[in-house]
């Protein structure tokens, strides 16, 4: 009696459905194995570092021949979260999201996991949690140690800026907030259409090309340019407002910008979690 009772219980335990602190552990583990994580989150940390602390250098290399007019419109945001800089951000970001995905269903991964666990909203949950907490925390570590080389590199000559000053806080969060942003839209396109490359490559156009077809001229335009990622993020790391060559009949709004981020972060959850629910591996 005691015999079979103890293989009762053994099998109950090996049958109890996994909690979701067991799923994020999951995922954590699929996340790290991969060499890939790796390589992208280093190169994506370098590049972040590097860029600043180029485009940083080249302010410092003309400073002195620039007008005071130039100077005097310059903000040091530009150093420390470059265009190319954050090019490179969006691309690599939603890359990762993408494959995060994609990957799974490319190797048949998905199948398995979905067999040892059928609650699909709960792994696609787990997934998402993980992968947005890992590059929170790249992101934010970027962000700082961007804004700290270039800055220390603009100071030799009177440009940088303090930490404590206006905007340098928000432009710091909004680009560290913008790579796991773009993760979670490569997740979420990948899990609408289970391939990794078509993923990235609508990631790419709808985030980095679809804004420059949309101009500002009116009320409509204007609106429909506010509401994506990457304007949202310029808009952010401008400390006061669009440069003021920039004579927008619409400008964006700070409040607006953030709104953007929200919108578009929950709505790449919520469409991964569902996705991966509903269709089938």
């Amino acid at each position: 009696m005691t015999a079979v009772t103890e293989r009762a219980a053994g099998l109950a335990r090996v049958r109890r459905p996994a909690r979701f602190r067991d799923l994020l552990a999951a995922e954590w583990l699929k996340l790290w194995s991969l060499r890939s994580t790796w390589g992208a989150l280093a190169l994506l940390l370098l590049a972040m570092v590097g860029l600043a602390a180029h485009a940083a250098l080249a302010t410092r290399a003309g400073w002195a021949d620039w007008p005071a007019e130039r100077r005097a419109v310059r903000s040091p945001l530009w150093d420390a979260f470059p265009q190319q800089a954050q090019m490179f951000v969006v691309l690599a970001g939603s890359s990762i999201g993408a494959v995060a995905v994609g990957g799974e269903y490319a190797s048949g991964l998905a199948r398995t996991t979905f067999a040892a666990v059928p609650r699909r909203r709960a792994v696609a949950a787990a997934k998402v949690v993980v992968l947005t907490g890992v590059l929170t925390v790249l992101g934010v570590l970027g962000a700082a140690a961007a804004f700290a080389v270039s800055q220390a590199i603009l100071a030799g000559v009177g440009a940088g800026m303090s930490v404590g000053e206006p905007g340098a806080l928000r432009g710091i969060a909004a680009s560290a907030l913008l790579i796991p942003l773009c993760a979670l839209i490569g997740m979420a396109l990948a899990a609408l259409t289970r391939h990794t490359a078509p993923a990235i490559v609508t990631a790419a156009t709808v985030l980095l090309l679809l804004p420059t077809a949309v101009n500002e001229d009116e009320r409509w335009s204007a609106l429909l340019r506010h509401a994506m990622p990457v304007p949202a993020w310029q808009r952010l790391v401008e400390p006061g407002g669009p440069p003021p060559w920039m004579t927008d009949m619409y400008p964006a709004t700070v409040s607006g910008a953030w709104t953007t981020y929200a919108v578009w972060a929950a709505v790449a959850a919520v469409v991964t979690v569902l996705a991966l629910h509903r269709r089938d591996p």
